[in-house]
């Protein structure tokens, strides 16, 4: 009792969060028992025919189904490859700059992208990459032909891939160059005495002191897998580009809300947050295996 009124404070603190999780993350999982329903909103939950696992298996007979996965693997494996990379390259050079004012300044900059909505971004990609915007005219005075990109599906994945890696880089970052100061300056001074240049430096003490950080980080977005980004997507893509873009959240969507097939969307949803479940699990044995740390 004494321990529990030391922490009280911390527990009432918790308490919002814990009711905002409760209400919209555990309470609607009583849905997951349309999966194995034909669920007619008119009947209800409680008196809707069950089906067993019909859903699942008609899920697997859909031509798109295989396409939809595959799109979202890709895309989602591409947005993890390069929100690794990326921060941690940009964390690179920005903690060789010497200038504390341009420094903030460029990191200020490239942070202002994360927190502006897909619906903003949107319009401004779109743009970009219009048969008219400034790409296609940049290639008109090439002498090369305009490319129509949103309606592309060879250039809509990697327009995904970049465009996410562009708005977040910079904010991903930031754990990089936390990790950067705690790397001890002696071994830097000790390293440049012993006539090691800066690429040396960077391969011999840098890299290795981030190197936990980054295999945390790219365990801890394995479970990302099947997360293609569903704001991204649904703002940029069109039916011209359903065969490279459509992925399982858009699908969802789709199928759930515009067809009203309320049960067949729950299954694909329960699909997904199975295999991510199981994705975690791995995950958090990854980073037990190959440091001192755990997830949970």
């Amino acid at each position: 009792m004494r321990r529990w009124k030391k922490q009280i404070y911390y527990h009432a603190l918790m308490l919002p969060g814990m009711i905002f999780l409760i209400i919209f993350s555990f309470v609607p999982m009583f849905g997951i028992i349309m999966a194995f329903q034909n669920y007619i909103p008119a009947k209800g939950i409680l008196k809707s025919k069950w089906v067993n696992w019909d859903n699942f298996k008609f899920i697997f007979t859909i031509p798109d189904s295989k396409q939809i996965f595959l799109n979202t693997i890709i895309i989602a494996f591409g947005k993890m490859l390069l929100g690794i990379i990326v921060p941690v390259c940009f964390a690179l050079l920005l903690n060789e700059i010497s200038r504390k004012v341009f420094k903030k300044t460029v990191q200020t900059i490239v942070y202002l992208p994360h927190f502006l909505s897909w619906v903003v971004l949107a319009a401004v990609v779109q743009y970009i990459f219009a048969y008219d915007g400034p790409i296609n005219s940049l290639r008109s005075l090439l002498s090369f032909d305009p490319i129509m990109f949103m309606g592309s599906n060879k250039w809509f994945r990697p327009i995904m891939i970049f465009t996410e890696s562009w708005k977040e880089f910079g904010y991903g970052s930031i754990i990089y160059l936390a990790a950067l100061t705690g790397i001890d300056p002696g071994l830097y001074e000790a390293a440049a005495i012993d006539g090691a240049n800066r690429w040396r430096r960077l391969l011999h003490i840098t890299l290795p002191g981030i190197l936990p950080i980054i295999l945390i980080m790219t365990t801890m977005s394995l479970p990302n897998i099947l997360n293609a980004g569903f704001d991204q997507i649904f703002n940029l893509y069109n039916p011209l580009v359903y065969e490279s873009g459509d992925i399982i959240d858009t699908y969802i969507y789709r199928v759930g809300m515009l067809q009203r097939q309320y049960s067949l969307a729950t299954a694909v949803g329960l699909i997904k947050s199975v295999i991510g479940a199981l994705l975690i699990a791995i995950a958090n044995k990854l980073v037990t295996t190959h440091s001192d740390r755990t997830m949970f």
